[in-house]
């Protein structure tokens, strides 16, 4: 059994009703969801002319090896009419993992932990609501840790508790 850590996002539509649909379908095709963060807004990130952002941190605990988990994630977008037509560009869902236990990975597919992690706001203020203690298994340094040294100027907002 692994534990991933994931961060769910999306800027387009009903950005709730989205997050609430992949939260049912990771849990139905990828294991059990055990933590919910709050849903937090966020202003975009890389191409800023786009809607604001909803993004939620998930602890999922799952049976799939990392690789057949992020490739059950890519056919959940899919499947709920992600096309990927612009790096960075507005999107209905996004599904990211961001940890999973103290595995670290570089591949074609995956790579673990998230390499963008210690940059961005937006994914860890809802994942430390969820798993402060964790350690980053490269940097050695907890969540929080990585949150309090975060440069990131974007501003975050917690928008309601989760919808799981």
């Amino acid at each position: 059994m692994h534990t991933a850590y994931l961060l769910i996002g999306g800027n387009m539509g009903n950005r709730s009703g989205y997050l609430q649909q992949a939260t049912g379908l990771i849990n139905e095709y990828c294991g059990n969801i055990v933590h919910y963060s709050s849903i937090y807004e966020t202003a975009a990130w890389g191409v800023e002319d786009q809607p604001s952002f909803y993004n939620q941190a998930l602890a999922l605990e799952t049976t799939l090896e990392p690789e057949a988990l992020m490739q059950k994630l890519l056919d959940i977008e899919e499947q709920m009419g992600r096309r990927r037509t612009m790096k960075m560009g507005p999107r209905i869902i996004d599904l990211d993992i961001l940890l999973i236990d103290e595995l670290v990975i570089s591949g074609r597919l995956l790579t673990l932990p998230h390499p963008a992690l210690p940059q961005r706001r937006f994914a860890l203020l809802p994942l430390n609501e969820i798993a402060a203690g964790i350690v980053h298994p490269v940097l050695h340094k907890t969540i929080a840790r990585l949150l309090e040294e975060c440069t990131d100027p974007l501003d975050v907002q917690k928008k309601s508790a989760h919808a799981g």
